[in-house]
């Protein structure tokens, strides 16, 4: 069983940083795919970010793009979101999250398989 723990969140400023962790339980981290999503209030859970295995390919929401930045410590068992920039449309509950198989898109919530609880971000403007 895969456990997934988000630290990091908080409440900031627009135009502020945060750099958001997940620390993994579980032999087999290194062979997941890991991504990050996020939901806001009275909206879906949407796709930030996310990076394969190896940490070669890396993927992003075009909303994020060039200010978040993810990241994975395979030694550590550790994926992590730096968000720079931050806007208060970011503001969301971001969610960890492991891909063990390969289905659905890597930007579906639907191709995931373990899910971290939670971390709240709060952008004020």
């Amino acid at each position: 069983q895969v456990q997934l723990v988000e630290s990091g969140g908080g409440l900031v400023q627009a135009g502020d940083s945060l750099r958001l962790s997940c620390a993994t339980s579980g032999r087999t981290f290194s062979s997941y795919a890991m991504g990050w999503f996020r939901q806001a209030p009275r909206k879906e859970r949407e796709f930030v970010a996310a990076i394969s295995w190896s940490g070669i390919n890396t993927y992003y929401a075009d909303s994020v793009k060039g200010r978040f930045t993810i990241s994975r410590d395979n030694a550590k068992n550790t994926v992590s979101l730096q968000m720079n920039s931050l806007k208060p449309e970011d503001t969301a509950i971001y969610y960890c999250a492991g891909r063990q198989y390969n289905r659905d898109s890597i930007y579906d919530a639907r191709g995931y398989d373990y899910w971290g609880q939670g971390t709240q971000v709060t952008v004020s403007s």
